[in-house]
C-alpha cells in the first residue's frame, strides 16, 4: 500500500478523577474524556506521523480543596481523524462511525472524582486499545482487474494524477479524483487497487480493496474489451467473462454491493479487434443467461448487475470519456433526487403522525 494508511490502532485513556476532600465533602473533578472528532484534510498517515506513540491521555480532574469544594473537570483530550472512519474495539466490535465533518465520537471517558459514595477517593479513566478502519467516501468506486485501464480512465476524466504503466499492479493504493463540470458541480471518483480472481477469500489485495467499494455510492465497471489474463499460468477471460466475474468477487465479500447503482466503461476500443469484440460482448450482456455455460459453476454469480449506462471508451483517443463523464452526472443527480424524495417522504409521514397523535389527545 506504499504511504496510504487505511488502518491504524491507537491507545486511549481518560484522565483519572480528582481528590476529594473528606472533611468538608468536597467532590474531586472528573477526569477529561478522549473524543475522535472528523476533519477534512486529515489522513491516518498524519495522525501516526505527528504521534509516533499513538497514545492519546486525557487531563486529570482537579482535586477537591478548601478554596473550591467541587474540582474542575480534567482537559479533554481531541483527536482528528479523517472522514469515512468506522471505530473498532480491539476485539473487533463496532464503536461508532464518523462520517460527515465536525462529527465527535466518545472513544474513552474520564473517571470520577473522590466523593461521598467513592470513600472521596478518585477513579481511573476508561483506557483502550481503539482500532480506526478507513473507508474512503467517494460518489463512484471504479471496478475491474489489474491492467483494464482504470488508472488512466481515472487521469482522462479527473485531476488526479495516478501513476500508469504496462505491467499487471500498477494501483497499489486507492487514488481518488475530483470531476470537475463547466458549471463547477464536482463528483468524486476512486480508483481502487485492482481486484483478481479469489479476492473475497483476502487474496491478493483482497479486503483492503473491497472494503473501500463499501462507502462508494455507486459503481463503475472498467473491463478491457480484448479480455484479461493476469499471468500466463491463469485463465484467459473475455470481457463478458471478466464482468460475470468481478459481479461474483463483489457478491462473495457482500452481497449488498450489487444493490448498488452501477454503470459498465468498456475501455480500450482503439485495439484493431474492438468492433467485433463489442459486438459479441453487447449480445452476451442482453441474454446472460444464455452464455453462462462458459464459466464454470462456482464463478457464476447467483445475480447479475444490471447496468444503467454501457459507455465504450478509449483512453487512448479519448473516445467516449465526454459521453462516460456526462452518464456519471446523470447517475449520480438521479441518485440524489431519489435519496431526496425518500428523505422528504418520511418527513412528511412523522408529521402526519405527530399530527395525528395530537388529535388524538
Amino acid at each position: 500500500y506504499g504511504n496510504f494508511i487505511d488502518d491504524l490502532r491507537l491507545y486511549v485513556r481518560g484522565g483519572t478523577g480528582g481528590m476529594g476532600y473528606p472533611r468538608l465533602g468536597g467532590e474531586g473533578g472528573r477526569g477529561g474524556d478522549v473524543w475522535l472528532v472528523a476533519r477534512e484534510r486529515t489522513t491516518l498517515k498524519s495522525i501516526r506521523d505527528r504521534y509516533p506513540q499513538k497514545r492519546f491521555v486525557a487531563g486529570p480532574g482537579a482535586n477537591s480543596s478548601v478554596k473550591a469544594l467541587k474540582g474542575e473537570k480534567g482537559k479533554d483530550c481531541e483527536v482528528h481523524v479523517p472522514l469515512g472512519i468506522s471505530v473498532l474495539c480491539d476485539d473487533g466490535k463496532q464503536i461508532g462511525e464518523l462520517n460527515a465533518a465536525g462529527e465527535r465520537l466518545l472513544a474513552a471517558r474520564g473517571g470520577l472524582g473522590g466523593s461521598l459514595a467513592t470513600n472521596f477517593m478518585p477513579c481511573k479513566g476508561q483506557r483502550r486499545i481503539v482500532r480506526l478502519d478507513l473507508k474512503l467516501i467517494a460518489d463512484v468506486g471504479l471496478v475491474g482487474f489489474p491492467n483494464a485501464g482504470k488508472s488512466s480512465l481515472l487521469s482522462k476524466i479527473s485531476h488526479a494524477k495516478p501513476e500508469i504503466a504496462n505491467y499487471a499492479f500498477t494501483t497499489v493504493q486507492p487514488e481518488l479524483g475530483k470531476i470537475m463540470y463547466t458549471d463547477y458541480k464536482q463528483i468524486s471518483v476512486a480508483d481502487l487497487p485492482g481486484l483478481i480472481e479469489g479476492a473475497h477469500a483476502n487474496k491478493g489485495m483482497g479486503h483492503k480493496f473491497l472494503k473501500h467499494v463499501e462507502r462508494t455510492k455507486q459503481l463503475l465497471l472498467v473491463v478491457d474489451i480484448s479480455g484479461f489474463q493476469l499471468s500466463i499460468k491463469t485463465q484467459f477471460r473475455t470481457a463478458f467473462e471478466t464482468i460475470l466475474l468481478l459481479t461474483k468477487e463483489l457478491e462473495l465479500y457482500k452481497e449488498e454491493l450489487l444493490t448498488k447503482p452501477a454503470l459498465l466503461a468498456v475501455n480500450k476500443m482503439d485495439l484493431p479487434c474492438a468492433k467485433n469484440n463489442w459486438n459479441e460482448l453487447m449480445e452476451q450482456l442482453q441474454n446472460p443467461q444464455d452464455f453462462l455455460h462458459l464459466l464454470q459453476e462456482e464463478m457464476i454469480p447467483a445475480n447479475t448487475l444490471e447496468f444503467k449506462d454501457i459507455i465504450p471508451v478509449s483512453t487512448y483517443t479519448g473516445e467516449g470519456i465526454e459521453e462516460l463523464k456526462a452518464c456519471l452526472r446523470k447517475s449520480v443527480h438521479e441518485e440524489a433526487e431519489q435519496e431526496n424524495e425518500e428523505y422528504r417522504k418520511k418527513k412528511l409521514q412523522l408529521l402526519q403522525t405527530s399530527v395525528e397523535e395530537q388529535m388524538n389527545r
